[in-house]
């Protein structure tokens, strides 16, 4: 029964296995981003933003055009009395007229007006309603940037724990075969307890960092496919052939930063509405007109009431209370005026950041390459000495350590390369059209 129960568990975990296995999707880093602003939650809320200003402009549109309204009405009448005094002089003792039985009442009326002049709120108010809508449209055009950027990290950084997992575990190999080596010795007498305890020390230093990389690499992973709405347990492989490949011109001067646009546009729209808080210094006109039958039973019976005219409305009040609204409007333009000019300043504060950081990374890559160098010959030198007995153990170890540590910032510059650029990129507001050409 017992190993019933074995198999059975055996059969799940290789299933399970299996399942994790098929999971594994591999990703360019292009196909990472497009995969991010077509399904994450962010690029559907700026979808639904934008849908939603749209539908404000016209909204908006919608107040230039005539209302129009129709009506009717049914009534029953009880005991209807009525008394004629017309063409009646005081001597007049003749008795009052009364209607015939009337007991129903029927109404109906159309009415129209149209807006002829409104002090141009109307055209500003549309004016406005568009200005925001571009303005979103930007910010969602600006959030997709710094989506693609988060996508970019999230997968550069899955990058490297792939690449520490690789070296940690071809150096675990290497240690877990100097564990065995020295065992050998010291079981033979050549190499002293210490010295076998300082390799098995490292083995298990090793070890360690394999498994924090490994455990780094599934957060990232998790992260990364949680980003994209990918299935839970799918496993993302990076490429990485074009991670460390300088570009052949790097353009400084081009800057054309969503957020800035976007901030202009509401720049526009505060225009619009100081204009339209000085409408209110005008009357409204319009074009109205009706038509109204009635017909009273027994009475009588009224058709074709066409009436059409000219309404004509200005509040007085408004003399007095419309300046205290275009004074707010006014200070609400400056406002942003203020912050178009600070956001500006930051803008060429992150270029030339990001500008640096470039050539930073690109200066680590050249010194990693010579280390890499330097320590790969430097531990072949110091393993050859330790082999002939002329350095000890300590001396072996800490090369070997250094050279690991020199292969794994080599990987780690060839990523930030790209990482740096693409920074560069966002911060000049051209990562989005470079990854989609």
């Amino acid at each position: 029964m017992k190993n019933k129960i074995s198999y059975i568990f055996i059969l799940a975990f290789l299933s399970t296995f299996a399942v994790k296995a098929q999971d594994s999707k591999t990703l360019s880093l292009k196909e990472a981003v497009g995969l991010a602003i077509k399904n994450s939650d962010v690029s559907k809320i700026n979808e639904a933003q934008i849908a939603s200003s749209k539908s404000e402009v016209n909204v908006a549109k919608n107040s230039q055009y005539p209302d129009i309204s129709l009506g009717g009405q049914y009534r029953y009448l009880t005991k209807v009395g009525f008394e004629n005094k017309l063409g009646m002089d005081s001597n007049d003792s003749s008795e009052p007229t009364t209607l015939p039985n009337v007991n129903q009442l029927l109404m109906g009326q159309a009415d129209i007006s149209m807006p002829v002049f409104s002090g141009f709120k109307i055209k500003n108010a549309i004016e406005a309603s568009e200005n925001i809508h571009t303005a979103t449209t930007y910010l969602a055009k600006n959030d997709n940037e710094k989506l693609a950027l988060t996508t970019i990290n999230l997968y550069i950084n899955l990058y490297k724990t792939e690449q520490s997992i690789a070296l940690f575990e071809d150096n675990l190999t290497s240690a877990k075969q100097r564990v065995t080596d020295f065992t050998a010795m010291e079981q033979n007498g050549l190499l002293a307890k210490n010295d076998l305890l300082k390799a098995q020390l490292q083995e298990s230093t090793v070890q360690l960092s394999l498994e924090e990389a490994k455990k780094n690499n599934r957060v990232l992973n998790y992260q990364l496919s949680t980003l994209l709405k990918l299935p839970e347990h799918t496993e993302i492989k990076t490429i990485s052939n074009t991670f460390g490949i300088v570009p052949e011109q790097i353009t400084t001067d081009s800057i054309y930063r969503n957020d800035l646009e976007a901030l202009k546009y509401q720049e526009l729209a505060t225009e619009n509405q100081i204009k339209i808080a000085q409408s209110k210094y005008y009357p409204s006109i319009g074009i109205v007109g009706g038509y109204m039958a009635a017909d009273v039973q027994n009475a009588f019976t009224l058709t074709n009431a066409i009436n059409i005219g000219v309404g004509v409305s200005y509040n007085l009040s408004d003399i007095f209370k419309t300046k205290s609204e275009v004074n707010v409007a006014k200070s609400k333009a400056e406002e942003l005026q203020y912050s178009i000019d600070k956001a500006t300043d930051d803008i060429k504060i992150e270029i030339e950041n990001a500008h640096q950081n470039y050539f930073l990374a690109l200066k680590k890559l050249e010194v990693y390459e010579k280390t890499e160098e330097q320590a790969s010959e430097n531990y072949r030198i110091v393993k050859d000495k330790f082999d002939n007995g002329l350095v000890d153990t300590n001396d072996t170890l800490e090369a070997d350590l250094q050279q690991l540590q020199a292969k794994i910032n080599l990987a780690y510059a060839k990523a930030e390369i790209s990482q740096k650029y693409y920074e560069l990129l966002m911060a000049q507001g051209q990562l989005t059209n470079l990854l989609n050409n």
